[in-house]
C-alpha cells in the first residue's frame, strides 16, 4: 500500500507572501518522506466541510505548475478537477504542461464537479447533474485523444473540436483518475475510461469497488488495471492518531484499496507528513 499526501486546507500556509515557501516546505517533506504522489483540491473558494469559504484557497494548476519545479519524482493532480470548469482541450493542454515541466509525473484526476455556488459565484459554466457526466466522458475522450497520436477532429454532443493537435507531446501519457462516489454512472465512467479510481475512505468504501467490478465486468474490462484509491482525513490532533490511522488503512488494504490520500489539518507545521514517513509508510509499504 503506498500514501499520498492530499492537500484541501491552505490556512495554515500563513500569509500571501508565506504561501509559496510554505507549499515548496510541504512538497519536499512529503516526497523526502515516501509519500507517492501529492494532489490539490481543484476549488476556488474553501468548502463548508472543511472551512469557511473565505479562508485562502490556491489555483490548482498554477500550483502544481509551481511544485514541478519545487520536486524531482512525487507524483502530482488535483483530486479531482470539476470537468466544466475547464474547455476539455485546454484541461489537456495544461495537464499535459504539467507532465512535460514534471518529467512525466503528471495524473488527471477529473469529476463531474458538484459546487454550484462556487461556481455561480464566479461564473464558472455549470449544468444540470445528467449534462455534466456527459460533459465528463466527453472530456475524457477528449484528453485521452489529444494524449494519442491522433490530430482529427472532435465532434461531440457538448464539445466540437476541429482538431486535437497537442504539441509538446507528453512525456508519458498522463495517467487518469475519476473521482467521486457515485455507483451508477461514476463507477461506470470510471471503469470505461480509468486508470485509477478515487473515493471516500469511510465505511461503505468497499461498497463502490463492488460496484466497480460489476461495471468493468459489464464493459468487459479487467478491473485489476484500475487502481483502486480513497481519501481520508488524518485527525493528527488527536492522541493516539497514528494507531487509529493504521487501523484505518488495515481496513481499507483488507477491502482492496491501495493507496490512500491522506488529508492532514495544518500540514504546514510539517511534523504530521515527517512522523508518517517514519512510522507508517515504511510499514505499509510491505502490505
Amino acid at each position: 500500500m503506498r500514501l499520498a499526501l492530499h492537500i484541501n486546507d491552505y490556512a495554515s500556509f500563513g500569509e500571501p507572501r508565506q504561501m509559496a515557501g510554505a507549499l515548496t516546505r510541504v512538497a519536499r517533506t512529503a516526497e523526502d518522506a515516501g509519500f507517492a504522489r501529492l494532489s490539490l483540491t481543484d476549488h476556488l473558494w474553501q468548502i463548508s466541510l472543511i472551512g469557511e469559504e473565505n479562508e485562502p484557497m490556491l489555483e490548482a494548476y498554477t500550483a502544481l505548475g509551481f511544485l514541478a519545479g519545487q520536486t524531482r519524482k512525487i507524483e502530482l493532480q488535483t483530486l479531482v478537477t470539476a470537468a466544466t470548469y475547464r474547455a476539455p482541450g485546454l484541461l489537456a493542454k495544461m495537464v499535459t504542461t504539467l507532465d512535460v515541466l514534471s518529467g512525466g509525473r503528471a495524473w488527471l484526476g477529473i469529476g463531474a464537479g458538484w459546487n454550484d455556488e462556487e461556481a455561480q459565484g464566479l461564473g464558472l459554466p455549470f449544468a444540470p447533474q445528467r449534462e455534466r457526466f456527459a460533459r465528463l466522458e466527453e472530456t475524457l475522450e477528449i484528453c485521452l485523444q489529444m494524449w494519442s497520436e491522433s490530430t482529427s477532429s472532435y465532434l461531440g454532443q457538448h464539445y466540437q473540436l476541429a482538431s486535437t493537435l497537442n504539441e509538446p507531446r507528453p512525456v508519458s501519457s498522463p495517467r487518469v483518475l475519476v473521482g467521486g462516489g457515485g455507483e451508477r454512472t461514476t463507477l461506470r465512467i470510471a471503469a470505461k475510461y480509468a486508470d485509477a479510481f478515487n473515493v471516500f475512505g469511510g465505511a461503505d468504501a468497499g461498497q463502490k469497488i463492488t460496484r466497480l467490478l460489476e461495471h468493468c465486468d459489464q464493459l468487459g474490462r479487467d478491473h485489476r488495471e484500475i487502481e483502486k484509491t480513497a481519501v481520508l482525513p488524518v485527525a493528527t490532533e488527536e492522541a493516539g492518531w497514528v494507531d487509529a490511522l493504521m487501523g484505518e488503512l488495515d481496513r481499507l488494504h483488507r477491502t482492496g484499496f491501495t493507496t490512500v490520500y491522506c488529508a492532514l489539518p495544518a500540514v504546514a507545521s510539517l511534523t504530521p507528513l515527517e512522523t508518517l514517513g517514519t512510522k507508517v509508510i515504511p510499514e505499509i509499504s510491505q502490505w
